[in-house]
């Protein structure tokens, strides 16, 4: 993964703890976009470089799906 040059938005507080979880799971942003799709999420690769730097809005079907892929409760994401 190519390292974040630019400081974390301001758009939602779940794209850093969705980075962390990915990378703790050995997850790629490819490989969370395939679940992310499966899961009747249609999001590009831009949208989710976006939203895990906090620089666009995640929607609730967004942070309910996230947090399943995860197995955590979305109260958990938002902590």
């Amino acid at each position: 993964m190519k390292p974040r040059r630019q400081k974390l938005g301001d758009k939602n507080i779940v794209g850093n703890k969705i980075t962390q979880l990915r990378l703790e799971k050995n997850i790629k942003q490819k490989e969370l976009l395939a679940k992310l799709q499966t899961n009747g999420i249609d999001i590009n690769p831009s949208s989710l470089s976006k939203l895990e730097g906090q620089t666009r809005p995640v929607s609730d079907i967004e942070l309910k799906t996230l947090a399943e892929i995860f197995d955590i409760s979305a109260d958990e994401l938002l902590k």
